[in-house]
């Protein structure tokens, strides 16, 4: 039993190294899940058995409050610089001090939260928050709960390390993607998000939050042991087991250095962290330890700062949209302007609270950005003469497009309407019904449905189905081959994947993934009807808010109605989940450019039929790349990577087409 126990826990933590932390998957999630509930199981049997670096022992339980920790070694600030010459000045000094040759370290800045991490004879015993830099935070089972922190280290060591914990760019959107439909507060950018999760009390929704840390720097307990250069440091760390990032450049002096911020000032915006400069280290540990510190910064580093992506524009009014659940938004309208290479003419104010903060006032100057260099967003009002002559904007009481009273729920920042009946909650349902999220139908955007809707033509999703070749010849600028495209698209969307049509139904705090959740568990529409909030709630990525959700959905007597008439015209709910096989467990597959046979939804809902999984990126963990006609930039990363490539026929050979 000990030795089943030490080698499940030996290969479980190897294969979170590789996936984690070199970015090379070994055996498929599957897999692993299923090692890791053997081990979970033994350990329950066994508990006497188990160790501080069991995986199992990542997610602890909830902490009434974080303990102040001194720091052994302060953590440092880095001095700033904004240009060449201010980089070639820093370099001066540094030459001054230190005779012949100074090679320099560039690494990325990366816009997270520093860490103190403390291992003794290999083991992880504690990490700290930043805090001041002499005093933090002991926040270490939220920390253990990372994969890319090792709990062992390959070799025992007495040793404290430093990091940066960050949220990728790609998991900050669809956190904030997830508390939008719950209607929960969002993150304003990656680092806010990252901080909010470290400072959870209840570790287990650290874990879900898909952290990540960079490994920086080392103080090793014994000298003699130390690397003699920073460049052999990193090269330390990372044979500890620890991730470093691989942006890194050894470079002879400053002008090697500011070649290097050149080249990722717009390259950054590609990768999917948020980075805001470049850390310059000199490389040679005896000329920083000759160089110091000032009271508040090392001598001999520095943090180049890239431009910021902000820009000052007027806001010319706040617009407010009425999502498909009834949620009120409001988007600032302003002057377009240019901001990180891109013209923007609206931007994101999130939600009331937010202006009533920021006190923004239609005709302010207002200061925006790209939160993670994504979405436009209004941060500050500049400072102008005329923002208090300028009227307090008002909170609207009533719906913009139907007039009902507006109502808060409790527990959830935004404002809703609750009329039913209300045509822009009804044309937004509409329109997600046919988007490709949801039933994929092509040739129906905004502007038919609008038209479609004034001419009382579509009025529920179930009202598509009814719809004739004629209907659609009544709109502006539709001759024979639109109205028939259109027509063909509809009745072709009979066929969608049943985790589609769940999606498309529009439930509140239902999307794309927990409709494949849910069918993957509860593959019928009448068993889902059928199922209580208990078994709902059980299912794993569904809670209790979810599960009441669906619930009431399919409870309601007008959507009953709505799905018997949809049954009516032809739709069979078919248990496409009970066809499911394993054929490709363990791959993932990345679609790029045209497929001349499918959509890339429908060859995605093919891949997952048969066990495999997509992504919308591709990495070292991607099995394939299928290639349709004008493919984009993923073709080019598939290549340097040396991924698998498939033209569209090897696709179909692979996955059983014709």
């Amino acid at each position: 039993m000990f030795n089943r126990i030490k080698q499940l826990r030996d290969n479980l933590n190897k294969y979170a190294y590789n996936y984690y932390v070199l970015d090379n998957p070994l055996i498929s999630d599957y897999e692993y899940d299923k090692l890791y509930k053997e081990l979970e199981a033994l350990e329950k049997e066994h508990p006497e058995l188990i160790t501080p670096d069991s995986p199992t022992q990542r997610v602890g339980g909830i902490s009434t409050g974080f303990k102040e920790h001194k720091h052994k070694y302060r953590l440092y600030s880095l001095d700033n610089t904004y240009n060449a010459d201010e980089l070639r000045k820093w370099y001066e000094r540094v030459r001054k001090e230190c005779p012949g040759k100074v090679e320099l370290v560039c690494e990325l800045k990366i816009d997270g939260l520093a860490i103190a991490l403390t291992y003794k004879d290999g083991f992880f015993i504690q990490g700290v928050t930043r805090g001041d830099g002499i005093v933090g935070e002991d926040i270490t089972p939220n920390l253990k709960t990372i994969k890319a922190i090792p709990l062992k280290l390959f070799t025992p060591a007495d040793v404290e390390v430093r990091g940066e914990i960050y949220m990728p760019k790609t998991s900050f959107e669809k956190l904030n993607e997830e508390s939008l439909q719950k209607g929960e507060k969002v993150f304003a950018n990656p680092r806010n998000a990252a901080a909010g999760s470290l400072r959870q009390l209840d570790s287990s929704i650290t874990a879900k939050r898909d952290l990540s840390m960079f490994t920086y720097t080392a103080i090793i307990e014994k000298a003699d042991e130390s690397p003699r250069t920073h460049w052999d440091s990193i090269q330390f760390i990372k044979k500890l087991g620890f991730k470093t990032n691989p942006h890194i450049r050894l470079v002879d002096d400053i002008e090697g250095a500011i070649q290097f911020c050149k080249d990722w000032e717009t390259k950054r915006f590609e990768l999917d962290y948020a980075t805001d400069g470049v850390v310059i280290k000199v490389n040679m540990l005896d000329y920083q330890n000759e160089l110091g510190f000032t009271s508040r910064a090392p001598k001999w580093a520095t943090a180049f700062k890239f431009p910021p992506e902000e820009i000052s524009t007027k806001l010319l009014d706040i617009e407010l949209g009425v999502g498909k659940t009834g949620a009120i938004t409001p988007v600032a309208v302003l002057e377009p302007v240019n901001l990180a290479g891109s013209v923007v003419s609206r931007a994101s104010l999130h939600n009331f609270d937010e202006i009533k903060r920021l006190d923004v006032r239609i005709g302010d100057r207002v200061l925006i950005k790209k939160a993670a260099e994504i979405i436009p967003k209004v941060i500050k009002v500049s400072d102008t003469e005329e923002h208090n002559n300028l009227p307090l904007y008002q909170t609207p009481e009533v719906c913009p497009e139907c007039h009902s009273k507006l109502v808060t729920r409790e527990g959830e920042v935004n404002l809703y309407c609750e009329n039913p009946e209300c045509p822009a909650i009804l044309k937004a349902k509409l329109e997600y019904w046919v988007s490709k999220e949801a039933m994929d139908i092509d040739f129906i955007g905004p502007q038919v449905i609008s038209q479609l809707f004034d001419l009382e033509l579509v009025k529920y999703p179930v009202d598509f189905y009814k719809l004739t070749y004629d209907d659609f010849l009544k709109l502006d600028l539709v001759k024979d081959k639109s109205a028939t495209n259109m027509y063909n698209s509809i009745q072709e969307s009979r066929n969608k994947s049943l985790a589609k049509f769940i999606t498309a139904l529009s439930i509140k705090m239902v999307g794309k993934e927990t409709a494949d959740i849910l069918v993957s568990e509860i593959p019928s529409i009448e068993e889902i009807k059928n199922a209580s909030v208990e078994t709902l709630s059980a299912i794993d990525g569904i809670g209790d808010k979810i599960a009441k959700s669906i619930y009431e959905y399919f409870h309601d007597e007008n959507n009953l109605k709505m799905l018997n008439e949809l049954k009516n015209l032809g739709f069979k709910f078919e248990n496409t989940a009970q066809n499911r096989t394993n054929e490709l467990e363990g791959k993932t597959f990345v679609l790029t450019g045209t497929l001349q046979t499918m959509t890339r939804d429908e060859a995605g809902d093919k891949i997952k039929m048969k066990g495999g999984k997509t992504s919308s990126s591709v990495s070292k963990k991607t099995s394939y790349v299928v290639a349709g006609a004008s493919p984009g930039s993923k073709l080019d990363k598939a290549e340097q990577l040396g991924v698998i490539i498939l033209n569209e026929d090897e696709f179909l050979k692979l996955i059983g087409g014709n």
